[in-house]
């Protein structure tokens, strides 16, 4: 009789255990459940990458760099005591609350490419100045010119993508533009 009632104690122990684990295993899989549900229905935060910027900014992000023509050129420079060329494409979408990449050549690899026959004004140039990795960027502002940070000893100016030194270097066009 004792060893049946042991027994009995140890499969009630046993059934209790499988229960129990049964519960929370149910438990985990409906909150799982209803975090997927909260996911999918919370609606997508604003961010500024590839093509989330409206068209109709064009205009105002271009003057915001033309505003910056004649600034000094400064290694890492992102304001208008002095620029580099990633800092002065950065600085014109921050004036109107977009954030791009720091370098040139994360705002190169987030941005949806275009050819340059297919470029717009605020859209971004990028070159290979030296070696392989994109190291140069301008904001295009229309026919075949764009504005850009050139290197110490220069001021923020315009050039044209056609000239023999931009063409020869040129890597590509991307846009954050819908």
């Amino acid at each position: 009789m004792k060893r049946s009632s042991s027994n009995s104690r140890e499969l009630i122990r046993k059934l209790k255990i499988k229960i129990i684990s049964n519960l929370k295993h149910k438990e985990f899989l409906l909150l799982l459940s209803l975090f997927f549900l909260f996911i999918s229905c919370t609606p997508p935060q604003k961010r500024s990458t590839v093509e989330s910027i409206p068209g109709s900014k064009r205009g105002d992000i271009v003057k915001s760099a033309e505003e910056m023509l004649g600034v000094k050129y400064r290694y890492g420079g992102t304001d208008p005591k002095g620029f580099d060329c990633s800092g002065l494409t950065s600085y014109a979408f921050r004036q109107h609350g977009y954030t791009l990449p720091r370098s040139a050549g994360e705002q190169f690899k987030s941005g949806r490419r275009v050819s340059i026959q297919r470029a717009q004004p605020g859209d971004l140039v990028f070159f290979r100045i030296s070696g392989s990795n994109i190291s140069h960027v301008g904001l295009y502002v229309g026919d075949f010119r764009f504005i850009h940070a050139p290197r110490p000893g220069r001021k923020v100016t315009y050039e044209d993508i056609r000239m023999e030194y931009w063409r020869k270097r040129y890597a590509g066009t991307v846009t954050y533009f819908r």
